[in-house]
């Protein structure tokens, strides 16, 4: 029963993220006015399909000084964490219902660095080692500040768990009454998941795709995937933050519509950002976090920390 669970999950997930790559080509056509993929079936809606199939039929290239069991070992990793992570995600049911759902997503994401890290660092390519170098000092940076917002979170909901998360926004959203970290919340989940205008790691006129640049065929597919995956999970995650739907057992179907809606919302907002915004030096991407996000963060947190004691210090009303 779990596995079919497990297949009920996951199958959803990368229909999702092939059909977010068509959403995306077509959303940056329309909005730089061009033509966005129309070749393969009606309105190119089996473009996906022949991506995948061209994808997983070339064939897989290797480079002779690799190191064989970390380069194959790197896209898998990859592409599991990123289906891991949506294991306690209320949708309206999360598969493995935890106490400290939001600890597990913290940790799940951390360990991505180590896949990226294996990844250049086993194509035994200069290109590849300064891309992953990258890509790893800009998820391990901006990862503090999610921490330290999810900490703020944790401290004005008191719980861990998701579920409560949702039922305690039900009257009014978080985005409204903690609108800073909102707003730091989604530029660093832009920067975390390698999003333009944050896409340094995969700087095509500088680093030729960056870490993954000796990957072809199949392992590379695996990275794009885990990427887009990510993408997604980042966004109901926001979601359920900072847009928190009520949550009554009778009206699950309203629940996951409703969260698939704000969902479908902010990751529109990322493909517009994409196409709005030029690329950030990586000296800017590193100012702006240690030099403003986390001061300012850092802050935000003490002062619910002072908040939560003054609360506890109060003795009750007899």
């Amino acid at each position: 029963m779990f596995m079919m669970n497990l297949l009920m999950l996951i199958i959803p997930i990368l229909l999702a993220v092939a059909f977010l790559t068509l959403v995306e080509r077509k959303v940056l056509g329309y909005m730089q006015l061009r033509k966005g993929p129309n070749i393969v079936g009606p309105y190119g809606l089996l473009q996906p399909i022949a991506d995948a199939v061209k994808l997983f039929t070339k064939e897989p290239l290797r480079p002779l000084t690799s190191s064989t069991s970390m380069f194959i070992l790197a896209p898998i990793l990859a592409l599991t964490l990123a289906l891991t992570m949506w294991m306690p995600l209320p949708m309206p049911h999360p598969l493995i219902n935890m106490n400290l759902g939001i600890l597990f997503m913290l940790a799940m994401s951390s360990l991505a660095v180590y896949s990226i890290m294996w990844s250049g660092w086993a194509s035994n390519s200069k290109y590849a080692l300064i891309g992953a170098l990258r890509a790893v000092a800009q998820t391990i940076s901006y990862e503090v500040t999610l921490a330290i917002i999810l900490l703020s979170l944790l401290l004005a909901n008191g719980s861990f768990s998701m579920m409560t998360l949702i039922t305690t926004q039900e009257y009014t959203w978080l985005i409204l009454t903690s609108w800073p970290l909102a707003m730091m919340w989604f530029i660093s989940t832009l920067a975390e998941t390698n999003r333009a205008p944050f896409d340094l790691t995969e700087g095509e006129s500088e680093l030729v795709s960056g870490f993954n640049v000796e990957y072809a065929a199949g392992p590379f597919a695996m990275f794009f995937l885990a990427e887009y995956a990510n993408i997604i999970m980042m966004n109901m995650l926001t979601a359920i933050l900072f847009l928190g739907a009520f949550h009554n057992p009778q009206m699950s179907e309203m629940f996951t519509t409703n969260l698939v809606l704000k969902t479908l919302a902010l990751t529109t907002t990322f493909l517009w950002i994409r196409a709005s915004y030029p690329r950030f030096r990586y000296d800017q991407l590193m100012h702006l976090l240690w030099k403003n996000f986390l001061p300012l963060t850092l802050a935000l947190c003490m002062w619910h920390v002072s908040l939560h004691i003054s609360t506890a210090s109060i003795p009750p009303q007899t």
